[in-house]
C-alpha cells in the first residue's frame, strides 16, 4: 500500500507572533518552527497503516528550504522518503497554491491514500487537503478519526492491493458517521485519531540515508487569496455591573445576553 502524507511547517504554539513591516505575515526570522500537529497525527496514521497492511510512506512538504527540519523528523519517525517543493513564496501561500504545489509533484506517483492534517495550525483553512482532493480527481473525507483498510482486487495495483476503505468522520454534536471509499482516496485526519510516536536515536541515523526529492512548484499555481493586514487582538475591559434584586439581575443578565450579544 503506497501512502502520501502532506506536512507543513508552522511556527510553534509557545512563540509570541511579531508581525513583519508590511503587517501581511509574520516576521519569520525571529520565528521558531515545528512540525503541524494535524500533519504529525496523519504520518502517524500512515505508519500503522503500512506496518499493519505493508508497504510505503512518503511524505510531502512545500515550502522554502527550513521545510527539511519537518521533513527529516517525518523521516526519523518511519517514513520511507520525502519530496520538497521548494520555494520561498510556498511559506504563506493561500490553500491553492499549497495545493497545486504538491499536487504536481505527486500525480505520477500513483499513490493508494493520501493523508492530510484536518488543519493548519497557523492559517487554519482546512481547504488543501479538499482542493487537492479535486485536482487529483480523488475521493476524499474529512474529520477522519479512525481508518479501516480492506483487502480488494484491482489489477492496475497488483493482486491484493487494497480496494475499499471505511471511515469513521467526526461531525457536530457528538455525532460519528461511517463512510465506505474506494481507493485511491484522500483523507484529512482528525487530532487525537491516534497516540504519536517520537523519533528514535536509530530513526534519527536512517533519516540522513533516506531520499528527499526536490522539486520546484508549478508554474500553474495561482493564489486567489491575498492577506491584506494582520493585527494582534485588541484587548479592553468591558465590564458591566448589573445592580437590583437577584431576581431582577437575572432577568436582566438574560436580556442582555439575547438582545444584546445575542448568544442564546
Amino acid at each position: 500500500m503506497r501512502i502520501a502524507v502532506c506536512i507543513k511547517q508552522v511556527p510553534t504554539r509557545e512563540w509570541q507572533p511579531r508581525l513583519n513591516d508590511t503587517k501581511t505575515w509574520i516576521r519569520e526570522q525571529d520565528a521558531s518552527f515545528e512540525m503541524n500537529e494535524p500533519d504529525a497525527y496523519a504520518l502517524e496514521e500512515a505508519l500503522r497503516l503500512k506496518e499493519k497492511h505493508g508497504g510505503e510512506v512518503v511524505v510531502c512538504s512545500a515550502g522554502p528550504s527550513r521545510v527539511a527540519q519537518v521533513i527529516r523528523e517525518a523521516l526519523a519517525r518511519g517514513a520511507d522518503r520525502a519530496i520538497h517543493v521548494e520555494a520561498d513564496a510556498l511559506a504563506n501561500a493561500d490553500a491553492f497554491v499549497t495545493a497545486e504545489a504538491p499536487g504536481a509533484a505527486m500525480k505520477d506517483e500513483r499513490f493508494d491514500l493520501i493523508l492530510t492534517g484536518l488543519q493548519s495550525d497557523d492559517q487554519g483553512f482546512a481547504q488543501v487537503g479538499v482542493i487537492l482532493a479535486e485536482r487529483l480527481g480523488l475521493a476524499h473525507a474529512t474529520i477522519i478519526m479512525e481508518v479501516q483498510v480492506a483487502p480488494g482486487g484491482g489489477a492496475d495495483r497488483g493482486a491484493g492491493a487494497p480496494g475499499v476503505i471505511k471511515v469513521k468522520r467526526e461531525l457536530e454534536g457528538g455525532w460519528f458517521q461511517w463512510v465506505a471509499m474506494p481507493l485511491p482516496a484522500l483523507l484529512t485526519i482528525q487530532s487525537g485519531i491516534n497516540q504519536l510516536r517520537y523519533a528514535t536515536l536509530k530513526g534519527i541515523m536512517a533519516a540522513k540515508k533516506k531520499e528527499i526529492r526536490a522539486t520546484p512548484p508549478p508554474a500553474t499555481a495561482v493564489a486567489r487569496q491575498t492577506i491584506v493586514g494582520l493585527y494582534a487582538p485588541e484587548k479592553g475591559k468591558k465590564t458591566q455591573l448589573i445592580s437590583g434584586s437577584p431576581t431582577e439581575a437575572a432577568k436582566e443578565l438574560v436580556r442582555r445576553l439575547r438582545d444584546e450579544a445575542r448568544v442564546i
